[in-house]
């Protein structure tokens, strides 16, 4: 399509990462989960991407780009954004018509955990959308905008589309949860204890190395995992489970759905063929101590993984002093580098100038 009139403007969003309690570990057809998953938004991992838009003389064949990740050029990333935006030019057929200068950066490191996957492709569809809406003033009413940001994120990264809602955001169709769908998030934080709001996430890196196993390939390993079926009816179980005892601030409940969570997430990659562990021998020690520190303090702290070997965990504010005490004198040292990355449940995404 060729626009009416010459067109140029910019558009820059900031999203965060998010962690999985119930995970999210198979998927179908095109970006589909197998099984329902929650996620914490967190605060302080985000991308922050603009993108700069200006109308072509004449519609292009592919989507015209240039990229700059954190004020480089990235050609893998450029050729990865590149396919996604030809990919999608179903949901924005003006995109041809535009050229697109796009500039990302995030504010935390890779390899350290947080996904960032699910922070950049929230971005970049959030950008999308209010290129959209800047232009043709569609999506005009604010579900119906973030919605489809959440649906355009899942096409270039599943767990992206949580990462559009504050809070606390569920993603796979369930039938007690006449809202919920495959194709993209809703938001389900307005009816969770407060408590929940005020969560810490610390997360410990005990490696920073890429991981052997990505989570693509894993993804893919679950279609002849034995335990498949078993796992994703457990998983929509558990997040019903999950939300009820955010709902009554069912601390122990909650945490004990979290830990099981976690474990079986890598209980399943060594049930996969080819069999893999991601854990490393410090994931194991961090877990015991964290385990026996709540046991004999019965402060309300718990951990969950990601698909690799670092570690989050979880705990609400009133009890930061205390766990930074544990973190300070039983965890730091095995972590590598000492490196460790405060994090907190919160808002979210926000639309920058």
């Amino acid at each position: 399509m060729i626009l009416d009139t010459p067109t140029k403007g910019t558009v820059t969003w900031q999203s965060p990462s998010n962690i999985a309690l119930v995970k999210y570990w198979g998927k179908y057809g095109v970006q589909l989960p197998r099984n329902a998953s929650v996620s914490f938004t967190l605060s302080r991992a985000y991308t922050k991407t603009s993108i700069r838009y200006t109308s072509l003389s004449q519609t292009s064949e592919n989507v015209s780009i240039d990229f700059l990740f954190e004020g480089k050029k990235n050609e893998k990333f450029e050729k990865k954004i590149s396919r996604f935006l030809n990919s999608i030019v179903e949901y924005f057929p003006f995109l041809t018509a535009l050229h697109l200068s796009i500039e990302s950066e995030n504010s935390f490191p890779h390899s350290t955990g947080i996904a960032s996957s699910a922070s950049s492709m929230s971005a970049f569809a959030l950008c999308l959308c209010q290129i959209e809406k800047d232009i043709f003033h569609r999506l005009e009413n604010e579900e119906e905008f973030y919605q489809k940001a959440s649906f355009i994120a899942r096409l270039g990264s599943g767990s992206a589309c949580r990462s559009v809602y504050p809070y606390l955001a569920l993603w796979g169709r369930l039938d007690k949860i006449s809202t919920s769908s495959n194709e993209y998030a809703i938001p389900c934080y307005e009816e969770i204890h407060p408590v929940f709001k005020t969560f810490r996430d610390s997360i410990l890196i005990v490696s920073a190395e890429e991981k052997s196993v990505s989570s693509r390939a894993g993804h893919a390993l679950m279609d002849g995992n034995p335990y498949a079926e078993i796992r994703y009816k457990q998983a929509n179980q558990n997040v019903l489970k999950l939300l009820q005892a955010m709902k009554e601030g069912n601390l122990t409940s909650w945490g004990e759905i979290v830990e099981k969570e976690a474990l079986t997430l890598h209980a399943l990659m060594m049930a996969s063929e080819p069999p893999y562990i991601l854990m490393h021998a410090n994931t194991i020690v961090m877990i015991n101590k964290i385990q026996r520190f709540r046991q004999e303090t019965n402060i309300p702290v718990y951990f969950t993984l990601d698909a690799g070997p670092n570690i989050h965990l979880l705990y609400p504010e009133k009890v930061n002093d205390k766990v930074m005490q544990f973190i300070r004198k039983e965890l730091v040292s095995l972590c590598e580098n000492k490196k460790i990355i405060h994090d907190q449940v919160g808002l979210g995404l926000e639309k920058r100038k």
